[in-house]
C-alpha cells in the first residue's frame, strides 16, 4: 500500500458526497448499464443466495429487462454462471470473474468442506474410513450425472441410493435437524467446481437447480489463474467498483485473513485516503473526483451487491440496520436517493409494490419514489417475491 502523503504532499480526502456519487455511477443507479453481463461484471457479481437478487438487482440497472434477458445469459448463451464465491456465498458471474473469484476464495473452502463431511459419516454412517465411503458415493454420482446429463438432486438420489442417507446437525441447538446426504455432496462437489447448478426447477424464483457437470457446462473450464495474482485481480476489481473502503471493508467481502486482504492491497498499490471516520484505500490512478450526476432513486431487492458491499455502512446506510438487515446481517430491499439509503419496500398479498420511507425527501423526490414502485409492480406482473431473509420494515409492509 502507498501512502498517499508522499505521492501529492498531503493525503487525499474523500467526502461522504463523493463516495455516494461514486456508489451511483459506478453500480450503474445514476446512469443504466447495456446489460446484465456489464452489470455483473461492475458490481463485482450478483448475490445469488436468493435467486430473484439477480433478477431485481439488474432490473434496476437495465432499460427494458426482462426475466428471459437473464435466463438467456445464464442458461443459453452461459456467458454468467451461478457459483459459489466470497464469504461462501452464491454469486452470478462472468467467467472472467469466475476464474479469478474461484481460486482467490472458492478453492480454499474445500479442504475443511470435506474433512467436515468425512467426520460426519465417520460419527453417524461408517465406523471408519469415511473417505473411502464419500469416494465411492461421489464416484458413483459423478457417473449418473454422466449418463443424466442434467439431474436434480432427486434424480441423483434415484441413480445413487446412498444419497438418501440422512445426517444430523445442530445437536443441542435451537436450529438442529438432519439433511440428507446429497445436500452435502453436491454442495462440495460444486464448491470442488466439478458440477454446476443448471436452470432450476420451476420459476426464476426457484432455488432449487438441476445440475450439470461442470466442464460440459463451461467447455474449456475456466482461466488458471495463481492465487496471490487472483487475490490481487479480485481486490483490484473490488477498489475500482467499490472503493474507496477500509482493509475491514475487502476483508468481509472476500471473507480472507488480514493477512490475505494486506498482501493484496500492497499487491495493487493501494492509496491511503481519509474518510470522514478515517481513513480508507484506492487504487492509484483513481483518486479524481467522479462528475456530478442528476437525482436519482432505486429500489434494490435484499442481498443486492451495493447494499452488501462494505461492513462500515454509516455513510450510506445511517441508522437504519435494525429495520433494513435482519439479525445475521443479511440485507432486505431497499429504497435509495442520491446514493443513499432513506427506506425500504416490500409487497402486498396482490403483489403491489409497497415502501416505507425513513426520512422525509423533498417532494420531487417523493414522487419520483411513487412513480418507481409502480414501474416495478408493472415489471412483476403479479408476482409476489418475498426475501430470503425478511427484515422488521418488510415484515411491517406485508401484515
Amino acid at each position: 500500500m502507498t501512502d498517499a502523503t508522499r505521492l501529492t504532499g498531503r493525503v487525499h480526502k474523500i467526502s461522504v458526497a463523493e463516495r455516494r456519487r461514486r456508489l451511483g455511477r459506478r453500480h450503474h443507479l445514476s446512469q443504466p448499464a447495456a446489460g446484465i453481463g456489464e452489470v455483473a461484471d461492475d458490481l463485482v457479481g450478483l448475490h445469488s443466495s436468493d435467486p430473484v437478487t439477480v433478477y431485481l438487482s439488474a432490473r434496476a440497472r437495465v432499460d427494458g429487462l426482462t426475466v428471459g434477458h437473464v435466463d438467456e445469459a445464464l442458461y443459453e448463451d452461459r456467458s454468467l454462471v451461478r457459483m459459489l464465491g466470497m464469504r461462501r456465498t452464491m454469486f452470478v458471474v462472468s467467467l472472467e470473474l469466475a476464474s479469478i473469484m474461484d481460486v482467490a476464495c472458492t478453492r480454499g473452502y474445500v479442504p475443511a468442506e470435506r474433512r467436515r463431511l468425512v467426520g460426519l459419516l465417520e460419527d453417524q454412517l461408517v465406523e471408519r474410513d469415511g473417505e473411502a465411503r464419500l469416494e465411492e458415493v461421489i464416484e458413483r454420482t459423478m457417473d449418473a450425472l454422466n449418463r443424466l446429463g442434467e439431474a436434480t438432486a432427486k434424480e441423483l438420489t434415484a441413480e445413487v441410493p446412498e444419497l438418501s442417507d440422512r445426517l444430523a446437525f445442530g445437536e443441542g441447538k435451537t436450529w438442529q435437524g438432519t439433511m440428507g446426504l446429497s445436500t452435502r455432496v453436491l454442495f462440495l462437489l460444486a464448491t470442488d467446481r466439478r458440477i454446476i447448478r443448471g436452470r432450476p426447477v420451476g420459476t426464476w424464483k426457484s432455488s432449487q437447480y438441476r445440475w450439470a457437470r461442470f466442464d460440459r457446462w463451461v467447455p474449456g473450464g475456466l482461466e488458471e489463474v495463481e492465487p496471490s495474482e487472483a487475490r490481487k485481480r479480485l481486490a483490484r476489481r473490488w477498489l475500482r467498483s467499490f472503493g474507496p473502503g477500509t482493509p475491514a471493508d475487502l476483508k468481509w467481502w472476500t471473507g480472507w485473513t488480514v493477512k490475505e486482504t494486506q498482501t493484496a492491497l500492497e499487491a495493487v498499490d493501494a492509496v491511503e485516503v481519509g474518510l470522514r471516520d478515517g481513513k480508507g484505500y484506492l487504487l492509484p490512478d483513481d483518486l479524481g473526483s467522479d462528475r456530478e450526476v442528476g437525482e436519482w432513486v432505486a429500489f434494490l431487492p435484499g442481498l443486492d451487491p451495493t447494499v452488501m458491499g462494505w461492513k462500515e455502512r454509516d455513510w450510506y446506510l445511517g441508522g437504519y440496520q435494525s429495520e433494513l438487515f435482519d439479525a445475521n446481517g443479511n440485507a432486505g430491499p431497499t429504497v435509495w436517493w442520491n446514493g443513499r439509503i432513506v427506506g425500504g419496500w416490500g409487497q402486498g398479498p396482490d403483489g403491489v409494490v409497497l415502501y416505507e420511507l425513513l426520512e422525509e425527501v423533498p417532494a420531487g423526490i417523493l414522487e419520483r419514489i411513487e412513480a418507481e414502485a409502480e414501474r416495478l409492480t408493472e415489471w412483476l406482473a403479479g408476482e409476489v417475491v418475498r426475501p430470503r431473509f425478511p427484515t422488521a420494515l418488510e415484515k411491517r409492509l406485508r401484515s
